[in-house]
């Protein structure tokens, strides 16, 4: 699978192991970060790359997710869902790296660098990763309810109205 990373310098040296070890996994790994630590970088650029990236590769058939860095995640996850078709959740625990992907299809997961251990980040990753969409069809209608509201604005009727 190609893997798109993507962080700012509070994330670096988390991406470079990791760009090791998902290598080491059989995994090809692109790297849209910077190329050297400069503690006053900004990640919209960086994630927004990586996450057109992801969407690239879906769209022309490859097998492709996205992991975006930071000092919380939340920021770089803001970025990467601005880029059309992709579904960024923020990951702190094995169980939300899971789901992520079980029930939202995500295709880009934003973990927060200064939040978790590297061991615990690999974990994440690694179960994202690995963990397919179940396609139930209560998913596959709420991910297609927010892809209808991206591409048209479009939305359910309002049961209040």
């Amino acid at each position: 699978m190609r893997i798109h990373i993507a962080t700012d310098h509070a994330g670096l040296e988390f991406s470079t192991q990791l760009q090791h070890h998902l290598a080491e996994r059989g995994h090809e790994v692109v790297d849209h970060g910077p190329i050297e630590y400069d503690p006053v970088d900004d990640y919209p650029a960086f994630c927004i790359r990586a996450a057109q990236a992801v969407v690239a590769d879906q769209a022309a058939g490859v097998e492709a997710l996205g992991v975006v860095f930071g000092g919380s995640g939340n920021g770089e996850q803001i970025a990467a869902n601005k880029v059309a078709g992709v579904r960024a959740a923020l990951v702190w625990s094995i169980a939300t790296a899971e789901l992520a992907r079980e029930h939202n299809d995500a295709n880009v997961i934003a973990i927060g660098a200064r939040q978790h251990s590297f061991d615990d980040v690999v974990g994440f990753i690694d179960r994202f990763i690995e963990t397919p969409f179940s396609g139930d069809e209560r998913h596959a209608r709420r991910i297609a309810q927010i892809a209808a509201y991206e591409a048209d604005g479009s939305l359910l009727p309002d049961p209040r109205a």
